[in-house]
């Protein structure tokens, strides 16, 4: 595989009140709507958990400050490109009352509960929604000490 194939990626795991936060978006590949947690790449100077509050704030508005994070998936997606995603968490105790996406790719802001995605009336982007979902409600919580700063 080469490396222009090879992706390094962050998503937003955000639960309040026992629901999370979902963005709506259009598949690149597909041309559908689809549900997906707030998620982008990460820039070439930027470390990873700076690069999870940004795509936190491009996608929803929100300012929020990681608690934990889930690990690392990975996907190798149906245009031949691998994914490597880190899931970091975000819980928050209380939200703003207006929040909005900045980024214009992003159609609209949903919250679900766990079981109630499977009525959402759309897709999930990948299987890395629901297993990092999966894994917060199994309670997987690693310090975010693991993660190495840039030096």
């Amino acid at each position: 595989m080469s490396r222009e194939k090879l992706h390094l990626t962050v998503a937003a795991i955000v639960c309040f009140e026992h629901k999370f936060l979902l963005v709506e978006e259009i598949d690149k590949l597909t041309g559908k709507r689809v549900l997906n947690q707030p998620a982008g790449h990460v820039e070439q100077d930027e470390d990873l958990l700076s690069a999870a509050k940004r795509e936190l704030f491009e996608e929803t508005g929100l300012t929020l400050e990681p608690s934990a994070w889930l690990g690392i998936s990975q996907l190798t997606a149906a245009n031949g490109h691998r994914y490597v995603r880190l899931n970091v968490v975000f819980e928050p105790a209380t939200l703003p009352v207006q929040y909005q996406p900045q980024d214009s790719d992003i159609l609209a802001l949903h919250w679900y509960g766990a079981t109630e995605l499977a009525n959402a009336g759309l897709p999930l982007r990948s299987r890395l929604v629901s297993d990092a979902i999966t894994l917060y409600n199994d309670g997987v919580r690693l310090p975010l000490s693991l993660i190495q700063p840039t030096r």
